[in-house]
């Protein structure tokens, strides 16, 4: 009979409890892990019920833990730290020469894959597994070693490598414009607004474009949401309507002629775009490579 399972506590809640037994602070753990501090306290209750004792003073703003605490802050720290190293020792062996790309499902498909095989070229020895998402980096529990994804998205504590720019504009099919363009901003209000949903938002969406250039959606707009964005820049290519296009990922569509810019105007974006390092790949020099190739392609693009 598998008794583990019964016994250990809320496992969810052991990282919430780990940060705050180190931080201190509630607060300063859900800026680290990219939740509420709310959720925090949630997560420590249950895992305070479940146990059934204190982990932790709560006095005024501040938190303290109290000799129970202190003990399992030990424990799980050790624990922790113990798969942590596991984990890494696992991900480079036997695949020493392997680099996991996790990547969002757009970029990947419209970016990443018209490009990768100069990587190959360039480096015949490293073989690179790419992983696609929708999700942000934050709800992503596979291994990985390098992350693209939009700048505003939850990232947790991996690092920050670099950014990359990126420009946003209008697209559509050409065969639905029923007038030649470009469209002035005022004629784009009669056309169906593609609009792509996420929670939380991370992409600029149709709202906040318009307001740089001093334009509102009309009330009576028609539109269409998508809760995929590769779904919604497809909707575009069969002529449902106009849609956000980021040149990276719309900029083949375009030079294919399966999409076309309706309107002149575009809103350039200095960090639309944030490549990471998970936070135990450690100086791998097969990580490094596809750093600097990365990089080195983005900021080509960028320049261009």
């Amino acid at each position: 009979m598998n008794t583990l399972g019964k016994t250990l506590p809320p496992l969810a809640s052991l990282l919430p409890f780990e940060a705050a037994a180190r931080l201190g602070s509630f607060s300063k753990a859900g800026d680290e892990l990219h939740i509420t501090q709310a959720a925090i306290s949630r997560q420590i209750r249950g895992l305070e019920d479940n146990l059934g004792v204190k982990l932790f003073y709560r006095r005024n703003r501040a938190v303290f833990l109290t000799p129970q605490g202190q003990d399992l802050a030990r424990v799980v720290s050790d624990a922790l730290h113990s798969i942590r190293d596991s984990a890494a020792r696992l991900r480079a062996s036997p695949h020493s020469n392997r680099v996991v790309l996790l990547c969002q499902l757009c970029e990947a498909f419209y970016w990443l894959m018209p490009r990768l095989s100069s990587f190959h070229q360039q480096y015949p020895q490293i073989e690179i597994q790419v992983v696609t998402s929708t999700r942000p980096l934050t709800e992503f529990n596979d291994p990985f070693d390098v992350a693209l994804q939009s700048t505003r998205r939850a990232s947790g504590a991996h690092p920050l490598m670099f950014t990359a720019s990126d420009e946003v504009f209008p697209v559509c099919s050409p065969a639905y414009l029923a007038a030649p363009k470009p469209l002035s901003l005022a004629q784009l209000q009669s056309c169906t607004f593609l609009h792509h949903s996420s929670e939380p938002p991370h992409l600029m969406e149709w709202e906040s474009w318009l307001q740089v250039f001093g334009q509102a959606l009309a009330e009576d707009a028609r539109s269409v949401t998508f809760d995929s964005y590769p779904l919604m820049l497809q909707a575009a290519v069969e002529g449902h309507g106009v849609a956000m296009g980021w040149q990276r990922t719309a900029g083949r569509l375009i030079e294919s002629g399966a999409l076309v810019r309706p309107c002149a105007e575009r809103v350039y974006l200095p960090e639309a775009i944030s490549i990471y390092r998970h936070q135990e790949a450690g100086s791998r020099a097969e990580v490094a490579a596809l750093l600097g190739w990365l990089e080195a392609q983005l900021q080509s693009e960028g320049d261009s």
